[in-house]
């Protein structure tokens, strides 16, 4: 599917109301799964990657009560021991359902079928494997490093010192730190240079909330005491401010304003809600208020130079910002982004020439000039995050097409109608 860009006639003065926060959403799916009781879910995503996730647990038994309208559903809880002991997982292209649910299965008495699309096939898989094989589950076949493969479950994880690779990314380590209450004695996880740890974070705030303590012993080492075992809860989720950021991003390139609805700044578990720093450093002005949280644009924005490790999903909407900026804009310690969706910083980089953009890319950064861009069809790679950036730069300069647009399903179904809709 090609989508044209509509550009803006005059700066964005729109109120959107965000979708749910994907990370939190599927996070709080399996914590439900696995808790004591029934828990209400409410203000949940409904996408490709959320709804691969209810399939999943469906697989494993779980009864899940889902009203999409209401964007809401009631999980039955199994008590930590998943109903069905033989089932086949199909991870669709969702991390999360491969990397969360297969520690989850990890702790179960049965056998699992993991298998995924070509995409989420050729993602990183390997140190979550090791780990769960040295706490006493087996993968069939022995030496599998992606799926498809079968994982035999251990009935319990042995506990103790444990040590995982988090330079890739963090979702190894939230895996870990969901399955580990269900280990024979208590688990230590190690992992040193975790990227995007906000999402690490928000994993542990979410255990607790769900009954669950970690104890922090250092920014790289997590203590989780057993026995303990998760509690239904009825659970509010957050606006994704991943998706937030195209909107914002709107407002900041047109001069306008946007409002979504209230957030709480100070206390969101998103990692992603520091790119409303970065909107600050460029000028932009930020309003919180009991009926909206809005963005407006200044009349020029200024380039900044920025570290996004740890938020690195909106590192593609600033990238989309940069050329209207009046000075050059730097983004660093991305080299992780690669082994995502696509290889992110290369499809930023060729999208930004395509668009007459001077860019400059290294191993781990690239550096965006001020340019006047031209009209181009941008290739979304298939990835969910590059489509919905680059209609930022349509709203500024007409003739911009996004091919395989139909991407956006993974995270935000809606979003092209919700995008013509701000310019209405």
């Amino acid at each position: 599917m090609k989508q044209i860009i509509r550009p803006a006639k005059a700066p964005t003065n729109a109120h959107v109301t965000i979708p749910g926060s994907k990370s939190m959403t599927n996070r709080a799916l399996l914590l439900a799964a696995l808790a004591d009781g029934v828990s209400e879910l409410s203000g949940l995503l409904i996408s490709d990657d959320t709804l691969a996730f209810i399939n999943a647990l469906r697989q494993l038994g779980i009864v899940i009560q889902l009203d999409e309208s209401d964007h809401s559903c009631i999980v039955g809880g199994s008590g930590g021991c998943f109903p069905k002991r033989e089932a086949n997982i199909w991870c669709h292209s969702a991390g999360t359902v491969a990397r969360f649910l297969l520690a989850a299965c990890a702790t179960q008495p049965g056998k699992y079928y993991f298998d995924a699309t070509e995409q989420l096939r050729q993602r990183p898989l390997h140190p979550l494997i090791q780990a769960l094989s040295a706490q006493g589950a087996k993968i069939i076949p022995k030496d599998s490093k992606r799926m498809p493969f079968t994982i035999k479950g251990a009935e319990a994880l042995e506990g103790g010192e444990i040590e995982i690779e988090g330079s890739e990314t963090g979702q190894f380590v939230s895996a870990l730190l969901m399955a580990a209450p269900f280990a024979k004695t208590q688990m230590e996880i190690k992992s040193h240079d975790i990227v995007n740890r906000p999402y690490v974070d928000m994993t542990c705030a979410m255990m607790a909330e769900f009954g669950v303590l970690v104890r922090r012993l250092h920014q790289s080492r997590f203590l989780i005491p057993v026995p303990q075992r998760y509690k239904a809860i009825d659970y509010v989720i957050e606006p994704d401010l991943s998706t937030a950021s195209y909107f914002f991003a709107a407002a900041a390139v047109t001069g306008g304003e946007v409002t979504i609805q209230p957030l709480d700044r100070e206390n969101s578990k998103q990692g992603d809600v520091r790119f409303l720093l970065i909107l600050e450093k460029m000028g932009c002005e930020i309003i919180e208020d009991e009926q909206g949280f809005t963005v407006k644009g200044p009349e020029k924005l200024r380039g900044v130079n920025v570290d996004m490790r740890d938020f690195s999903d909106t590192f593609m909407t600033l990238a989309a910002m940069a050329p209207f900026a009046r000075t050059p804009t730097t983004i660093t310690n991305i080299g992780h982004t690669r082994l995502q969706e696509s290889n992110r910083v290369k499809a930023v980089r060729e999208g930004l020439e395509k668009l007459a953009v001077q860019v400059e890319e290294g191993s781990d950064w690239l550096r965006i000039h001020p340019s006047t861009p031209k009209p181009a069809t941008i290739d979304s790679h298939h990835d969910h995050r590059i489509a919905m950036a680059f209609s930022i730069m349509g709203l500024c300069v007409p003739g911009v097409e996004i091919e395989g647009a139909e991407c956006v399903s993974k995270t935000c179904p809606n979003f092209f109608k919700m995008w013509d809709g701000m310019l209405s």
